[in-house]
């Protein structure tokens, strides 16, 4: 993916540096450590347009964001850094005020009351549908930012739109004719799907241990803890009616039902006991563990367990693992106990021996040595290939692949049409596809495709324009950087 993102990468930010502070919800995400040799903080200037650090600080959160929602999980701020992404939100701004400044010589301008029919439709400062002022302002403060900031930032938004509508492209019905039948293009192909799955690995348990020899560093154990530990069950004591329904009077909004109405006394009863010794089961546990912190109690049990065995909820092993050594943990509640523990040694994880990592190793083992075999017979097959002619096909000929299912056949026609060998093999997950190109044809013209074919002839359109419009304004303002890395 990284590899991806990098070949692409002045194509993502030009796409996204358009739109109206998506960081707003979702959440800052601050960046390095620079020195700044202008007055205020300033990073650079255009024209007769200054760039802030605060601005800085926004657009690198503002891409973050936005890459993250693109790429999940599987972006962080280690991807970040080897993206440069620091280095795009500043050219981000660059090219932003250089748009600016020509805005500023042609005389556009943005209203008020543009800004504020901008503002009062964004989602996140809405309450029951309409505009929440206080909502608004706790936004604002959470994401480290003013009222007065956001709103120029809109308005920077809306002129940049403006600037954009100037330049806004044509597509005209030869462009969109011509475009769909080379989108749609056809390859008449044959085609020979091998699936993985019918492939015998040899239980080999000479070669497994090798290969358990060479990745011992993937198999470790869990990290493990040397600890004294107190168990104490939660009470099973009984309480008079009186005292009960003075706590449910109390408490009574914690006991919910599934929709989220209140319980009534008699449907809450047990709940009310456990909560009643809950309390009283916490107070006992606190009481044990300042008579073991005074030392006038000991611990009862002691052991060296592994993470993993422990069966404590994520919340409670954080504690665990936040503790330094010799830390006693004030009680916390794992199931039907509360637990007091003192932490005497934390060991890291170490590879496990191969009778311990056998499975993950023979599942691992079995992988590896059925995609290498199913390379090999595909390579096979390639030599002397005769696979079954399907015709021609095109991007959306998901249900002509015999043998793939809609999600692969959807892989494989990507990678195929974006290929220029006649002959080869694309890897589907644990399925080979051996193909050969025997001709090709400019798609006939389907009218329903136009609106899609529209959209993308825009899209390259406009990002043409505005990168050239861009190089063209790179000449005519002065760009000033005040930027110098920090020691």
């Amino acid at each position: 993916m990284i590899t991806w993102m990098q070949r692409h990468k002045k194509w993502l930010v030009i796409t996204i540096w358009i739109s109206t502070i998506a960081f707003v919800g979702a959440g800052f995400v601050g960046w390095g450590a620079y020195d700044f040799g202008k007055s205020q903080g300033a990073v650079a200037k255009v024209g007769d347009r200054e760039i802030s650090f605060a601005q800085l600080n926004n657009e690198y959160s503002n891409l973050y964001n936005q890459y993250s929602k693109m790429f999940g999980e599987q972006f962080n701020k280690e991807m970040a850094k080897q993206l440069k992404l620091e280095e795009a939100a500043y050219n981000s701004l660059i090219q932003k005020n250089l748009l600016l400044s020509f805005a500023d010589e042609l005389g556009l301008d943005v209203l008020d009351e543009e800004v504020a029919k901008e503002l009062v439709i964004i989602p996140a400062f809405a309450k029951d549908g309409k505009f929440d002022k206080e909502i608004y302002i706790k936004v604002l403060n959470q994401n480290r930012t003013t009222p007065a900031e956001f709103e120029a930032s809109i308005k920077e938004d809306l002129l940049l739109k403006k600037i954009q509508n100037l330049f806004a492209p044509f597509a005209n019905s030869s462009e969109i004719e011509n475009l769909s039948k080379l989108m749609f293009s056809e390859d008449k192909i044959k085609v020979k799907v091998i699936d993985g799955a019918s492939i015998n690995v040899p239980n080999d348990e000479a070669k497994m241990k090798a290969f358990w020899e060479t990745n011992k560093n993937r198999y470790m154990s869990a990290n493990s803890y040397e600890l004294e530990f107190v168990k104490l069950p939660i009470l099973s004591d009984k309480h008079s009616k009186d005292e009960m329904i003075k706590y449910y009077s109390q408490h009574k909004n914690e006991f919910k039902k599934v929709d989220g109405k209140i319980k009534s006394y008699e449907e809450a009863k047990a709940d009310i006991i456990h909560a009643i010794n809950l309390k009283a089961s916490k107070k006992v546990a606190l009481k044990q563990y300042l008579k073991i912190k005074k030392g006038k109690m000991k611990f009862e049990q002691t052991g060296v367990i592994y993470e993993d065995k422990l069966g404590y909820s994520h919340e409670n092993l954080e504690k665990l693992k936040a503790a330094k050594e010799g830390t006693i943990l004030k009680p916390f509640l794992e199931g039907n106990e509360y637990i007091i523990v003192r932490v005497l040694k934390k060991f890291p994880p170490k590879p496990l021996s191969y009778s311990a990592a056998k499975n993950d190793v023979k599942k691992d083992f079995e992988v590896q040595s059925r995609k290498m075999l199913l390379s090999q017979k595909a390579t096979n097959e390639l030599k002397e290939f005769k696979g079954k002619d399907i015709g021609y096909v095109n991007k959306e000929s998901i249900d002509k692949i015999p043998g793939l299912n809609a999600a692969e056949a959807t892989q494989f026609l990507k990678q195929l049409f974006n290929t220029t060998n006649k002959k080869d093999i694309i890897m589907i997950g644990e399925k080979a596809v051996v193909y050969e190109v025997m001709d090709s044809k400019l798609a006939a013209y389907n009218e329903s495709r136009n609106s899609s074919v529209r959209r993308t002839l825009l899209d390259l359109k406009g990002s043409e324009l505005l990168s050239r419009l861009i190089e063209k304004l790179q000449n005519r303002y002065e760009v000033k950087s005040f930027m110098a890395k920090g020691e």
